[in-house]
């Protein structure tokens, strides 16, 4: 813990870091039109300016804003409902955590804790990305999670500069940007059966769901079956070796 308590305060701003920056770029831009439309759909739902900013500050979870501006804009405002509906989307980054955790566990725990506020899809994406490449590098994460943070709140904060100009975001197709990302992050890592099969699985297992399930189970769900699979095709090939 010692070697990695030196490495990160005594070289913050080394390669790794700006490497880290660097691979985010390409995401980023797709985020920006998502934080656009954040910023923008938090004002018609009734919050301030202020809020809006202080909530992608203290939030940073996409999805959860969005579902949270969704239920304020409906009336709803019961807090407590709009924490546990949030939370229930947020629950797949106990998988996305507990997969980091053999690396992170041997951090400190501050530094645990910044850098799990900072994990989000596209961080976890590029981390886990650059894992099994290079292996774990506190700075490279670091330097994923403060681009994508910061971005994030720039972009919040342009929409709410630009709602006065546009009303309506979803009629400039600014919603295909998640999806489209999604898809930039996805596409590359099917490169071989086992990729492949997973994706399958995932694709019918959340349709179906999605279809048969109240809320935003069928995430969970989807999550759990892609895990199951791609855990027994793993270990069979390992056997087969």
């Amino acid at each position: 813990m010692e070697e990695i308590q030196k490495d990160f305060y005594c070289n913050p701003g080394k390669s790794e870091f700006w490497i880290g920056v660097r691979d985010s770029l390409p995401l980023i831009i797709g985020v920006i039109p998502f934080g656009i439309t954040c910023g923008i759909m938090a004002l018609a739902a009734g919050l301030t300016s202020g809020e809006t900013l202080l909530m992608s500050m203290f939030v940073f979870a996409g999805a959860a804003q969005f579902i949270a501006i969704t239920m304020l804009g409906a009336g709803v405002s019961g807090w407590g409902l709009i924490v546990f509906t949030t939370l229930l989307i947020n629950l797949r980054h106990l998988l996305m955590g507990a997969s980091l955790a053999p690396y992170m566990i041997r951090l400190p725990i501050f530094l645990q804790a910044l850098l799990s506020f900072g994990l989000v899809d596209e961080t976890y994406a590029i981390v886990i990305d650059r894992i099994q490449k290079k292996g774990y590098n506190v700075n490279y994460q670091m330097g994923a999670n403060v681009a994508f943070y910061s971005f994030w709140i720039v972009s919040t904060a342009m929409g709410v500069v630009l709602s006065d100009y546009i009303s309506d975001p979803l009629a400039w197709g600014l919603d295909f940007a998640m999806p489209a990302i999604f898809l930039a992050m996805l596409i590359p890592r099917l490169v071989n059966s086992t990729a492949l099969v997973v994706c399958g699985v995932a694709a019918v297992v959340s349709v179906i769901c999605a279809l048969y399930l109240p809320g935003k189970w069928y995430i969970i769900v989807t999550c759990l079956a892609a895990i199951l699979v791609g855990g027994i095709m793993e270990e069979r090939s390992t056997y087969a070796q």
